[in-house]
């Protein structure tokens, strides 16, 4: 049987031989930059009359859409979400989102008014 232990000390001074090491991080794979079609719409219908900027045509994992567009609502400093393959940001941000997606390298196509 093993000593109780009474206290804070008693516990420090246990021994661990059978713990292995921690394993060495292993990098995350990042996938190489895919220039995408993208398409920038301008929308209020089924919102109750709130506008909303949808990006739509991205191809891709579903963590690279959810992190392209955490950057944009970042940048314009709004809310939004990803639903449906679509981004979908808060307000009328066509024209700076379209001017942040060409920086970033990807084709951006003005769709509607």
């Amino acid at each position: 049987m093993s000593k109780k232990l009474t206290s804070l000390a008693d516990l420090a001074k246990m021994q661990f031989d059978n713990l292995a090491p921690d394993p060495e991080p292993q990098e995350a794979e990042t996938t190489p930059f895919v220039k995408q079609q993208l398409e920038a719409h301008f929308s209020n219908k089924g919102r109750a009359g709130k506008t909303v900027t949808l990006i739509k045509g991205f191809e891709g994992e579903v963590q690279e859409l959810k992190s392209l567009a955490k950057s944009l609502k970042n940048a314009v400093g709004v809310g939004g979400t990803v639903k449906n393959g679509e981004i979908i940001i808060q307000g009328n941000y066509r024209e700076q989102l379209m001017q942040l997606l060409e920086e970033m390298g990807h084709d951006v196509k003005r769709v509607g008014g």
